[in-house]
């Protein structure tokens, strides 16, 4: 895609110094730019490279005060906020970048199945039985839509993912490759025998409204009734969301986190990487849980921060932690006075 400085000022409100002629056809950062490509700059110590890039065209600030004059070949374009404005032309490339439409074969779109307008279903993709699309769905080759499953519009879904049967799905999802929604959860009864038995899992997944999901992660289906995911949520790549949990409002969840089953999380709770929920717990509004922090008992205190396996307030993590860390020092010290007081000559 290629567009003149001049457009892409006025997409942005903003104003040119150079030529507005000079085509971009690609992004690059300041310090990388080359003739063709576009940048920015909003960190002020980035601003040498703005006399050094051989970018075509960068994005700054109105406010910005240049102390010598550019390349003959950059243009400068000056809008209210350099580091908003890409961010918004960045959603617009992505948008452009990925417009697909239309359907590809070999692909199988089960005739009970309902699509909406201007769906691209991409090559080797599965649609079953009585499945309901909205409009502008976006589903890339070797994806998997179960029976009786809804989705709702704008949704997109990257190559390989897997929609279990009766999920239900909002609208303006994304769900990254190779990720599974809708799997059995891990539910088995021990029996006289020794050995375990199945638990069927009969419930199904909900996704509400404007929720990303990374790649390679897997929610399970509830034993009974659903897991949820609720609006505005934001799952990492490799999380794992166990059967029957409820994730709050516009939750974080890192790389690598999981939540055992049953646990309900509150609205805007945070996970950092690798952190962990133990099942049948409750959560807070507002929690931050930090990276590798293992949580065994529910969190009623909203707001709270935690850290720590066993997880605790992560004021009392770090003072603690000052401590762990000093113990082999104070223990040689221990053992220095100990030998100190049985050398001792005490007087008769």
């Amino acid at each position: 895609m290629k567009f003149t400085a001049k457009q892409i000022a006025d997409l942005l409100g903003g104003t040119i110094e150079g030529n507005g002629d000079v085509v971009v056809s690609n992004l690059a950062k300041i310090e990388e730019g080359k003739l063709g490509s576009l940048s920015f700059l909003s960190n002020p110590l980035y601003t040498p490279y703005v006399y050094e890039t051989d970018a075509s065209a960068v994005i700054v600030n109105k406010d910005l005060v240049l102390d010598k004059a550019v390349k003959s070949t950059l243009t400068l374009i000056r809008v209210e906020d350099s580091y908003t404005s890409f961010a918004k032309l960045l959603e617009v490339y992505h948008q452009t970048k990925h417009n697909k439409k239309g359907i590809e074969q070999p692909s199988f779109i089960s005739e009970s199945a309902k699509l909406g307008n201007d769906c691209y279903v991409g090559a080797f993709a599965y649609i079953g039985e009585n499945v309901k699309i909205g409009n502008n769905v976006k589903i890339y080759p070797h994806c998997y839509i179960g029976d009786n499953a809804t989705i709702g519009d704008d949704c997109t879904f990257f190559s390989g993912v897997k929609i279990y049967y009766d999920t239900i799905i909002g609208n303006s999802c994304t769900i990254h490759a190779s990720t599974v929604v809708g799997s059995d959860g891990f539910g088995f009864a021990p029996s006289a025998e020794n050995n375990y038995t199945k638990v069927p899992q009969i419930g199904n997944v909900i996704i509400e409204d404007h929720v990303e999901i990374g790649s390679n992660t897997s929610i399970d289906r509830a034993t009974m009734g659903s897991t949820i995911i609720r609006k505005g949520s934001k799952l990492d790549n490799l999380v794992q969301i166990a059967h029957n949990v409820e994730l709050g409002e516009n939750c974080i969840l890192a790389g690598g986190s999981f939540v055992a089953g049953s646990t309900k999380l509150g609205n805007n709770v945070m996970m950092g990487g690798q952190a962990g929920v133990i099942g049948h717990l409750t959560i807070a509004n507002g929690v931050k849980i930090a990276g590798q922090s293992g949580v065994g008992n529910s969190i009623d205190t909203e707001g709270l921060v935690v850290q720590g396996s066993p997880a605790f307030a992560i004021g009392d993590f770090q003072r603690s932690y000052v401590l762990f860390r000093g113990f082999k020092k104070l223990n040689d010290r221990i053992w220095t006075l100990e030998k100190e007081i049985k050398n001792l000559t005490l007087p008769k």
